[in-house]
């Protein structure tokens, strides 16, 4: 098989697309189990956006971002999410909590910082929630290394 390539890249999710197919799979029950948690579309586009902001993905930035847009986050919103915490008055609580936990996974601080930010999230999160927004972190960070890695093109569009 000849190898699906992007400048100097192999583009891994089409040279193992098995393993591509698994990570899929685990990025749908997590969307399910959020659901069931009772975590909206539009707090799942933010962790997202922001755990590809902080690992630099292009692609994911630009299919999240709209994603985002569509779920019900303002421009305002997603303008200003970089410096969230500085700005708390434009998102809910959940949506701090949810921040809160992508910044945790993404980043692994030290201990001291992760009990702190594990604890104040956990004061607006239920155990379904954490547990599915540590998962969706996870899950996002991952197709970030494969598109980063892979070095998956962002695309011009024209804009609306």
């Amino acid at each position: 098989m000849q190898s699906p390539v992007a400048h100097d890249r192999i583009w891994i999710d089409k040279q193992t697309p098995e393993v591509f197919h698994a990570l899929n799979n685990v990025a749908l029950a997590t969307r399910e189990a959020a659901t069931t948690a009772g975590l909206d579309r539009a707090v799942m586009e933010l962790v997202n956006v922001r755990v590809s902001q902080l690992t630099g993905c292009p692609f994911c930035l630009d299919l999240h971002a709209r994603a985002a847009r569509e779920a019900g986050i303002t421009a305002q919103q997603l303008d200003v999410l970089t410096a969230w915490k500085r700005s708390p008055y434009l998102f809910t609580e959940i949506e701090q909590a949810a921040l809160r936990v992508a910044e945790t996974v993404t980043l692994l601080p030290d201990e001291e910082s992760t009990q702190r930010e594990y604890a104040a999230a956990r004061q607006h999160l239920s155990d379904d929630q954490m547990s599915v927004l540590i998962w969706a972190a996870t899950t996002i960070g991952a197709f970030n290394r494969v598109s980063i890695l892979s070095k998956h093109p962002v695309r011009v569009r024209k804009e609306n």
